[in-house]
């Protein structure tokens, strides 16, 4: 096969039964996880010049279960005390569910979506909308919060986290025949550790529909895309592509 050598640019699974390694052992090819971005918390100091003051906020908006690592360490850097009264909005019952690890759960204040999409939110807030809503996102935060002004929430964005590129080392090899990425951010990465990449024979593939656009605006080629319907995740898809190129190499 043409594809022998393949980086995911995620962290290596923790479990053993990850899909990544059924593809490696069925068709001989080498994996590799290695992270393109990382996430860091804003410093107290740093959050400090937004002039955001929490304790002015009665409701918090999280859409991941990092904004709400970082809102309660945030708060605990700069002695925050979080009141009884204060009210969560996520955007998944798993988030919800994760607040658990900072806050005793009380369905009287923790309010979910299922799908991820704040629109399921919108209802809550707008019940709720005697609220102060703090918006707990990232620097590089896609969200669309035309759905909050439509509804007339009032709300303050707070960037609480930032996401930037991982450093590799120039000496280190980066002999690849596939590379996977889950975000635009990772792009970006490999642009900046690697400013004269040519793609030539190297695969590409994306996960999201704003990763693949960031793959065709860096003028590179898009090889495998998903979620398809063929290929709903990242694996399903490399596995088709890894199927078929097989094939072909069958036939010749």
């Amino acid at each position: 096969m043409k594809v022998k050598k393949i980086l995911v640019s995620q962290p290596r699974p923790t479990s053993d039964k990850s899909p990544y390694f059924d593809i490696a052992q069925k068709y001989g090819v080498d994996i590799d996880f290695r992270p393109f971005i990382k996430v860091e918390g804003l410093t107290a100091k740093e959050f400090r010049q937004s002039k955001i003051t929490i304790s002015d906020y009665t409701a918090i908006i999280f859409t991941a279960r990092t904004a709400v690592d970082h809102f309660f360490r945030l708060c605990e850097e700069m002695r925050v005390t979080i009141p009884d009264t204060m009210k969560y909005f996520c955007t998944t019952e798993s988030i919800a569910l994760y607040l658990q690890k900072y806050t005793l759960y009380r369905k009287r204040k923790i309010f979910h979506g299922n799908t991820g999409k704040m629109e399921e939110l919108i209802p809550f807030l707008t019940k709720h909308n005697k609220e102060n809503y703090l918006y707990a996102v990232s620097d590089v935060h896609k969200e669309d919060t035309s759905l909050l002004d439509n509804a007339k929430i009032r709300y303050t964005k707070a960037v609480m986290y930032r996401t930037v590129s991982t450093q590799f080392d120039p000496n280190e090899k980066f002999d690849y025949d596939m590379l996977l990425f889950f975000s635009p951010a990772g792009i970006a990465s490999l642009l900046k550790n690697f400013p004269d990449f040519k793609q030539d024979d190297v695969k590409i593939g994306c996960f999201g529909l704003t990763t693949a656009q960031a793959v065709k605006d860096a003028g590179l080629r898009l090889d495998i895309e998903a979620p398809t319907v063929s290929a709903p995740s990242m694996t399903a898809a490399l596995d088709n592509f890894l199927r078929d190129e097989a094939a072909e190499e069958a036939k010749a």
